[in-house]
């Protein structure tokens, strides 16, 4: 078990854990901590908490320190010098002529990084780019390439099933997702249905697909020929949700009829 505090950044609703390192940590108490980024300030949103291994990525971080007001009027400068530097390096790939679009940058709280995130459809040679950032800001610039999911991981909204995306809210890994999970779960093809907002395939098209497949097991495979309850036909479709599958009989008119396991079939 981890005695952790849940903590979350400006950007969005996903909360990440961290130690709590002996420190008196209250909920809503503004915190210094140490990510891959460098150092950034962060809002505890539980209280402490104790977690077993498999709740949380390991390993932890632990909490460094309560922020002090320095801290969080260091982080306000750097949200406006922030929002200059993305224009500055807006302006500066213009002038480049680098086909790159900017999502957001962001220093850390010491300011001894500067991050920018940014989409392109090739590799970009940003070489200069730096160069020309570092020079103007002093610090150490890191341009990052990042895919159309990354970029809605990054802004956040809200999806298709009216909830906040998955993405934004609590998935830490992108993991494949294929056309033929939409398939396996009787989906409708049409992309306005299986595409979320950053024009790929759905997260959750992952969530369920096990379990349509290990159900599928006790089902007849499309195309097998059936006579059930005096009806015989084709299986063109399964719903295995309500028990239940459609076949198409000789004069091509489908019926859809309930299906019991281990039915036999002729």
């Amino acid at each position: 078990m981890h005695k952790v505090i849940g903590i979350s950044f400006d950007k969005g609703n996903r909360i990440y854990f961290f130690l709590k390192n002996d420190l008196d940590i209250k909920k809503g108490d503004y915190l210094v901590v140490e990510t891959d980024r460098g150092l950034q300030i962060c809002t505890a949103v539980t209280d402490t908490v104790e977690l077993p291994d498999s709740k949380v990525v390991t390993p932890l971080r632990p909490v460094l320190r309560k922020a002090t007001k320095e801290d969080r009027k260091k982080a306000e400068d750097n949200k406006r010098l922030s929002a200059e530097a993305l224009e500055k390096a807006r302006k500066i790939a213009s002038s480049l002529k680098l086909d790159m679009k900017f999502i957001d940058c962001s220093f850390t709280l010491d300011r001894n990084q500067l991050v920018f995130n940014f989409l392109a459809d090739e590799r970009i040679d940003f070489r200069e780019l730096a160069k020309k950032l570092a020079a103007q800001y002093k610090t150490r610039i890191e341009l990052r390439q990042v895919g159309v999911r990354d970029k809605a991981k990054e802004i956040g909204g809200i999806g298709p099933c009216g909830r906040i995306l998955c993405c934004s809210l609590f998935l830490n890994d992108f993991n494949s997702v294929s056309i033929n999970m939409a398939k396996n779960q009787n989906i409708s093809l049409n992309p306005t249905k299986i595409n979320g907002i950053c024009g790929r395939l759905l997260c959750c098209l992952n969530y369920e697909d096990d379990i349509y497949t290990e159900l599928k097991k006790d089902y007849p495979s499309i195309g097998t020929r059936l006579k059930i309850n005096d009806i015989e036909g084709k299986v063109v479709s399964l719903n295995v949700l309500n028990n239940k599958i459609t076949l198409e009989k000789s004069d091509k008119t489908q019926v859809e009829v309930e299906y019991k396991k281990n039915e036999s079939n002729k």
